[in-house]
């Protein structure tokens, strides 16, 4: 719960770094996706959806589905904007994305229900029965970027199919579960550093199956040591190519990227991550995730109030990072749009939950505390049919009032977009098949 608490993988050496990005191996898809590769059970194509996963559960009454005729303590203390689409309005705050909603759909009747945060899983595996507070089989239930990882696997052979970018904790992403550890994230965080060589050691002689022995026996045996690898055959010396060189580094090196490129993104680290994450897709990763978390310099999803440290509450918790994640957004989408990229790329803004229809909760004046009955979301590009608005809340935000659309809704129309077999099955531990979409069905709107 505490954003300003180091969790999940700490990395204090490049021993390390390393060992973590090939703990998510299977990030790589490697040997797994290798494998598959030389059978031939990847798909052709450039199809991939990048995930903006607003960590702490985003306020939809003062983002995308405003009340302005409601009372303050209800409508909150932002003014709304005209946008591209006749009759609707959304925050002040985000001006970029209402001057381009005609590219956005906006999703106000989201069903989150069953959702919660720290473990963020539901709403990023469609399984309902994804609470780890109260499920302990919940952590095996895959997420969207593994099922995408085992079944359509990578663009490219030598990128890895699921990365999750900016990684503030492992509990704010699902991981491969029942489908393995090779299907887990790739750690980007660790990646980058990694890609850093020593001193004195070439990317040739790295590649050199001898050096490369003498270089990694000891991360062989960690690795043996915690089941993460059982062997380094041929496959897994794939693996260890990919992660030392070649189209992956390049895809994470940003000094590549021509200046006013990055310029047009900007310094903010959020931004940085979703040029990364254009970088990884268009090199060949076919889902990426970034970690939107609390950001010290500009505010937090998390709005339980501004008595309620570390939080801050609507107005200094949430307004000053509603033009950066403005900014973040479109810009991915233009640029993705300019590149010929946007057909190909699902886009995807949302969090765990909405928030409470009513300012002041928790002993706070301006917070708003988790309200899993629902919240917004909004989808780009993917090919799709947007400009339009999706399902609506009730006259003050607290309940859906038409259209529900469930996590599993989410989840069909990611696969669709992905050419997943809807019908797909996994295997738990007692080998009973799993439906990875359970009663939800595309958005007939968009498709």
């Amino acid at each position: 719960m505490n954003a300003r608490v180091r969790d999940g993988v700490v990395v204090h050496s490049r021993r390390s770094v390393l060992k973590t990005s090939l703990a998510g191996i299977g990030g790589l898809s490697l040997p797994a996706l290798t494998k598959a590769r030389a059978e031939g059970k990847t798909k052709s194509g450039n199809k991939a959806v990048i995930l903006l996963w607003m960590t702490g559960g985003p306020s939809h009454i003062d983002t995308l589905d405003p009340k302005p005729d409601m009372p303050r303590e209800i409508r909150g203390p932002f003014k709304t904007i005209a946008t591209r689409l006749p009759g609707v309005r959304i925050c002040e705050y985000l001006p970029k994305q209402a001057a381009m909603l005609d590219k956005f759909t906006l999703i106000r009747s989201v069903d989150c229900r069953f959702s919660n945060h720290e473990p963020n899983m539901v709403m990023q595996t469609a399984n309902l029965a994804n609470e780890p507070r109260t499920n302990p089989k919940a952590r095996y239930y895959p997420s969207f970027g593994s099922i995408v990882a085992k079944h359509r696997g990578a663009n490219h052979p030598s990128m890895p199919p699921y990365v999750v970018l900016n990684m503030k904790s492992r509990s704010h992403v699902a991981w491969g579960g029942y489908l393995g550890t090779q299907y887990d994230p790739f750690d980007g965080n660790g990646a980058a550093r990694a890609f850093q060589l020593p001193a004195g050691l070439t990317m040739d002689r790295l590649r050199s199956r001898r050096t490369l022995s003498q270089q990694m026996d000891g991360l062989r045996a960690e690795l043996d040591a915690t089941g993460m690898m059982t062997a380094m055959d041929s496959f897994g010396q794939k693996a260890v190519d990919v992660v030392a060189g070649g189209r992956a580094q390049d895809a994470f090196d940003l000094s590549k990227e021509p200046q006013k490129v990055r310029d047009r993104y900007g310094e903010h680290d959020w931004a940085r991550q979703a040029l990364l994450a254009r970088r990884l897709v268009e090199r060949g990763s076919s889902f990426v995730t970034i970690d939107l978390s609390n950001h010290s310099a500009s505010g937090t999803w998390d709005t339980h109030g501004d008595n309620i440290p570390p939080y801050g509450g609507i107005w200094n918790g949430l307004r000053p990072l509603l033009p950066v994640f403005d900014h973040v957004l479109t810009t991915l989408v233009t640029d993705l749009e300019e590149r010929g990229m946007l057909d190909d790329t699902l886009v995807i803004a949302m969090g765990e939950f909405g928030r409470s229809p009513t300012l002041g909760t928790q002993g706070s004046t301006d917070g708003r505390n988790h309200w899993p009955f629902v919240m917004s979301m909004s989808l780009a590009g993917g090919g799709f049919r947007h400009g339009q608005v999706i399902g609506a809340s009730s006259r003050d935000g607290g309940e859906i009032a038409e259209r529900p659309v469930t996590p599993g809704d989410l989840a069909a129309t990611i696969y669709h977009h992905m050419g997943v077999p809807l019908d797909a099955t996994y295997l738990d531990h007692q080998g009973r098949p799993n439906y990875i979409v359970d009663q939800g069905a595309p958005l007939r709107e968009i498709i």
